[in-house]
């Protein structure tokens, strides 16, 4: 066993021992089977099928960024106690493994969501699909969830687990798949009729685009001002200035910023055109106002949809 798997387990077993409250950053639902996920999107889908029959948790707080996650003690108590625990599966997950492997929970459902979708190469210059999973997923986006038909497929996972977890519920854990499912179809049908009659095809982003999987899905095309799912936190002034360029050649209406970002990127862009600022939803977290309103993964997506309907027009 390495050190770092020794300290997870010792930590395990002390959080274990002494009576203590898992608090986790956000909670629905009530007693019954446990779901753990680590951000928001799955513990939506979650919610929305197991309804009152579990207790769902999202392991990120309300307004943070999930790639400066780091598990607390109690977190690690959450993952080993549950019935079912969502992660993406990318390399920003390499804790996970660690932590399950320590955690005395051989009845644990694991869903990963990178295992049920179509891994697409995280590359802003090649959008090449890639279906060799032997590949190392820190190759891959992981920002699966953000096409509603990837939401579907995730959500159907987390129905069976469900399912297989809870057999008696498993009448009741259907039908709300159903239910979901028909909700995630129509907002796929909205965005097919919006692409098929839209002047352009391309969004361009004044910040990050982890939005591969969505642009994917619908034919779109995309320019921003970082490559691919760069780790950058400036952009260069030459790719501003080509964006500005850009927006004003072809008289874009649009530049998107990224829901719990500042903006500020967008902004100048927009100062410097005629383009009007909005804001795009990934739904990999929610801001603490909206986590506490009880905003949902489908109300997101209706405003992208909004969103779009103006930027492609």
């Amino acid at each position: 066993m390495n050190t770092f798997k020794k300290i997870i387990s010792l930590l395990l077993l002390f959080c274990l021992c002494v009576p203590t409250v898992v608090s986790c950053a956000g909670i629905s639902g009530g007693d019954g089977v446990s779901i753990v996920s680590t951000i928001f999107a799955p513990f939506d889908f979650a919610r929305a099928i197991a309804g009152e029959r579990a207790s769902v948790k999202m392991l990120l707080q309300p307004g943070a960024d999930s790639h400066s996650y780091d598990p607390t003690p109690k977190d690690m108590v959450a993952i080993s106690k549950c019935d079912i625990f969502i992660y993406t599966g990318s390399a920003t997950d390499a804790w996970v493994e660690e932590i399950l492997s320590a955690a005395n929970n051989p009845d644990m459902k694991v869903i990963k969501l990178m295992d049920y979708t179509e891994g697409l190469i995280c590359s802003d210059a090649d959008h090449s699909h890639d279906h060799d999973h032997e590949h190392s997923h820190g190759e891959y986006d992981e920002h699966v969830w953000t096409s509603p038909r990837n939401a579907s497929l995730v959500s159907k996972a987390i129905a069976d687990a469900l399912c297989e977890v809870d057999a008696e519920g498993a009448e009741f854990y259907t039908q709300r798949l159903a239910e979901y499912q028909k909700a995630l179809a129509d907002i796929d049908t909205e965005i097919k009729g919006i692409v098929s009659t839209a002047k352009r095809n391309e969004l361009v982003f004044g910040d990050r685009f982890p939005l591969i999987y969505f642009t994917e899905a619908y034919g779109l095309t995309h320019t921003s001002v970082f490559p691919g799912c760069s780790s950058e936190t400036e952009p260069s002034a030459s790719a501003i200035a080509s964006i500005i360029k850009k927006v004003n050649d072809e008289s874009i209406p649009v530049v998107f910023y990224l829901e719990l970002s500042t903006g500020n990127i967008a902004d100048s862009i927009c100062e410097a055109t005629n383009a009007q600022k909005m804001r795009f939803y990934t739904c990999h977290n929610v801001s603490a106002t909206d986590f506490a309103n009880g905003v949902t993964y489908l109300d997101l997506m209706k405003a992208n949809v909004e969103a779009l309907k103006i930027a492609l027009n």
